[in-house]
C-alpha cells in the first residue's frame, strides 16, 4: 500500500502523516510507503525520519512524475492555498488548488488508463463552498443537500476541484471521495494567511503570553472542529467503503465534517474561564470589514447526520477543544473536575 500526502508538511498532512505511521496500516492493509510532497519540508520532523516515509520535495505540478514514479494506492490531497492568500492573489489561488488538483488527477487518470491500479484519492475541501447569497439564503442547518454557492475565490476554487473530482469518479478514472472541513482551532504553530487562522490566534497568542486581535465581531458564530476531530474525519472518510449501512459512504455526496456550532464571545470567555483574565486580555476587537466578510459569508449551523453515519461527533464544547490544546502545545493549568 503506497499512500501519498500532498502538503504532507502541513499541520494536518503532519498529524495525518503520523496518525498513519501509528498504525503503519491502512483499510486493513500494511502500508509499504508514505509519500509525503511539499513545497516546503521540513526534514528535522520526527514524521520525515521514520523508514515508511519517503519525501517529494518543489512544486507538486511539477514533481508528479516523482510522485506517480510508483503506483499510487491512495492519494491524500491536503495541498492547497488558503482563503485570504487567494481573494489577493486570484491567480496563485487558481494555480495552487484548481490547476493542481486537475494535474493530480491526470496522473491518477494516466496510472489507471496504464493497467495500473485505480487510485483511492481524498480531497480536503471546505465549509468555504457555501455562502449566503441575498437571492438564495442558507436554510438554519447546512447539509450536504444545501447548494452551494460560495462567497470567496477559495470556496469557488474549493467547489471546482470537488465537481472535478465527482466527475472522475464517475468515469472510474479515480475512487474520489471529498471532506469539507470546519475551520480547525486551535492550530500550533505560526499563523497562517487563512482568513479563519484568528480563530486560532486569539486563543494560541494570548496563552503564548502574546497580543492578539480579533477581526470580528463578538457575537459572529462559527463551525470548528479539534486538530483531532478533523483528522478523524479525513482518515475516516478516506477509508470508507461505498455502500448502505453504518462506517459506509452512502452515495457520492461529499462529507461535511462534523461542527461544533460557538460564537466567537463564547470562545473568548472560555479562554478566560481555562486560563484567566490577564490572558484573556490580551485579545483586543478591532473589526475588520473583509475579514468579517469571508469568515462571516461561511455558514456557523451544520446537520451533522451523513457524518455521525460514519462514526464521525463533533467536539462536545469549545472548553474541550482549549483543554486539548493546552495538553498538547501550551502550559495552562489542568482543569481540576478532569
Amino acid at each position: 500500500m503506497r499512500i501519498v500526502i500532498t502538503g504532507g508538511f502541513g499541520f494536518l498532512g503532519q498529524q495525518v502523516a503520523r496518525a498513519l505511521l501509528e498504525t503503519r496500516t491502512f483499510r486493513g492493509a500494511p502500508i509499504s510507503r508514505l509519500v509525503l510532497a511539499d513545497r516546503v519540508v521540513r526534514p528535522e520532523s520526527p514524521v520525515a525520519a521514520d523508514p515508511l516515509v519517503s519525501i517529494v520535495e518543489g512544486d507538486l505540478i511539477d514533481r508528479l512524475d516523482e510522485v506517480f514514479a510508483e503506483s499510487v494506492d491512495t492519494l491524500i490531497h491536503l495541498a492547497s492555498a488558503v482563503s485570504a492568500e487567494c481573494e489577493s492573489d486570484f491567480d496563485l489561488g487558481m494555480r495552487a488548488n484548481v490547476d493542481t488538483t486537475r494535474a493530480l488527477l491526470e496522473a491518477a487518470r494516466a496510472q489507471s488508463a496504464a493497467g495500473g491500479p485505480t487510485p483511492r484519492m481524498a480531497f480536503s475541501s471546505s465549509v468555504a463552498v457555501y455562502g449566503s447569497d441575498p437571492a438564495l439564503p442558507l436554510p438554519p442547518a447546512v447539509s450536504e443537500s444545501t447548494l452551494p454557492t460560495p462567497r470567496s475565490s477559495y470556496g469557488t476554487q474549493k467547489l471546482v476541484c470537488e465537481q472535478m473530482i465527482a466527475d472522475y469518479t464517475r468515469r472510474g478514472f479515480i475512487d474520489g471521495r471529498v471532506a469539507r472541513l470546519m475551520t480547525v482551532s486551535v492550530r500550533p504553530g505560526k499563523p497562517n494567511a487563512a482568513a479563519s487562522g484568528f480563530l486560532s490566534g486569539i486563543i494560541r497568542e494570548p496563552l503564548a503570553g502574546l497580543p492578539a486581535t480579533c477581526p470580528v465581531r463578538p457575537d459572529l458564530r462559527v463551525a470548528l472542529a479539534s486538530p483531532r476531530r478533523t483528522v478523524e474525519g479525513i482518515l475516516r472518510v478516506a477509508e470508507a467503503e461505498r455502500g448502505a449501512g453504518p462506517g459506509r459512504l452512502d452515495g457520492a455526496l461529499p462529507v461535511n465534517l462534523p461542527a461544533l456550532t460557538v460564537s466567537v464571545a463564547t470562545m473568548l470567555a472560555t479562554l478566560r474561564r481555562v486560563a484567566g483574565d490577564a490572558v484573556a486580555d490580551l485579545v483586543t476587537i478591532a473589526p475588520d470589514h473583509d475579514v468579517e466578510a469571508i469568515v462571516g459569508s461561511w455558514p456557523a449551523v451544520f446537520d451533522n447526520a451523513r457524518a455521525a453515519a460514519l462514526g464521525l461527533e463533533p467536539d462536545p464544547n469549545f472548553e474541550s477543544v482549549v483543554r486539548e490544546y493546552a495538553d498538547n502545545y501550551a502550559g495552562v493549568p489542568p482543569d481540576p473536575h478532569r
